[in-house]
């Protein structure tokens, strides 16, 4: 997810009651929750090595072990060196235990909401590069950014007011219910979605389904994009519930799956261009280009692009003759 929604799920959390259990709660669930996006460092290396190391190692399980030691240490070592200053904004120490558990928590909800999108999550690295995608939640989503806002700012301002018989974690905590809840639901129509689309391509073609993304757009939870590993080949479509038929048969576009024959190919896939893109792609397809001067090696991964030349989820490797 967006670090906007990363943010509003650590100061949700905060708003709750739990960034009162110790000085300094607050901050550590803000930054626990946003921390594993360090690795968005690899991108000055350039965006294909971003690829090769963004929802890895600051995302796995050595991570969810390693980062709240870490960030824990971070901040007791900030309140410690404020207070020998004498410029303590808090009156109270922070208390090492709670911190660890909060940055535990804040740290722990930032895979887990990633897991949420079509692009993936390696858990196991360094002993396994294997991906695992939830298909759920478009990237960005404006609808949690409303429902844990609207529980912030409630909370927040009650907090802040001092009213009595009033709760102010309330708001908070009922945004993070209906936020949990939302994603369930979604979660739900995916898989729903998933079945059908199996159903109906199988329907056109007997040959077996072995792999079927029903990827969220941005905005509509009614809307998926659909990409679909059949036999030898990728179809690409798009699903609409509200719809009839859900998929439209006109819509559906057909692309090779698996890398041809072709030795161009062979050689771009051994490029660390190519290495580090096919280390990464979901449903890679390859185009092949020949000229006089050599021949550009076309690798798009359907999931985010269907042609060459795109910014992102497209990557053109050029073979000298």
């Amino acid at each position: 997810m967006d670090n906007v929604c990363h943010t509003l799920v650590g100061a949700a959390l905060a708003e709750s009651g739990l960034g009162r259990r110790t000085s300094l709660g607050f901050a550590t669930l803000l930054i626990g929750a946003n921390l594993p996006d360090l690795d968005v460092l690899s991108f000055v290396d350039g965006p294909l090595a971003a690829l090769e190391w963004r929802r890895g190692w600051s995302h796995g399980v050595l991570a969810l072990v390693a980062l709240p030691v870490l960030l824990t240490l971070f901040m007791v070592a900030l309140d410690r060196a404020s207070r020998r200053l004498r410029r303590a904004v808090l009156p109270t120490e922070a208390r090492a235990g709670q911190i660890l558990l909060l940055s535990f928590v804040a740290v722990l909800t930032h895979p887990a909401l990633d897991l949420l999108n079509t692009y993936g999550m390696r858990w196991l690295i360094p002993w396994s590069g294997e991906w695992t995608y939830g298909d759920t939640l478009f990237i960005v989503d404006p609808w949690l950014w409303l429902i844990l806002g609207t529980g912030v700012w409630l909370s927040r301002k009650r907090r802040l007011a001092r009213e009595r018989n009033v709760v102010p974690t309330w708001p908070a905590r009922r945004a993070l219910v209906m936020a949990a809840t939302y994603v369930a639901l979604v979660a739900a129509s995916g898989i729903a979605v998933r079945r059908a689309v199996t159903s109906a391509m199988q329907a056109r073609d007997p040959a077996p389904v072995r792999s079927v993304m029903a990827g969220p757009v941005a905005v509509t939870p009614f809307v998926r994009r659909v990409v679909v590993e059949q036999g030898a080949v990728y179809r690409t479509a798009t699903f609409r519930w509200l719809a009839t038929p859900h998929i439209d048969p006109a819509g559906i576009a057909t692309y090779p799956a698996g890398r041809p024959a072709h030795p161009a190919a062979a050689a771009a896939a051994r490029t660390i261009e190519g290495r580090r893109f096919l280390g990464w792609a979901r449903f890679p397809t390859f185009s092949i280009d020949s000229g006089n001067a050599g021949t550009l090696v076309h690798i798009t991964d359907l999931r985010y692009a269907n042609r060459p030349g795109v910014s992102f989820g497209a990557v053109t490797i050029p073979v000298p003759r």
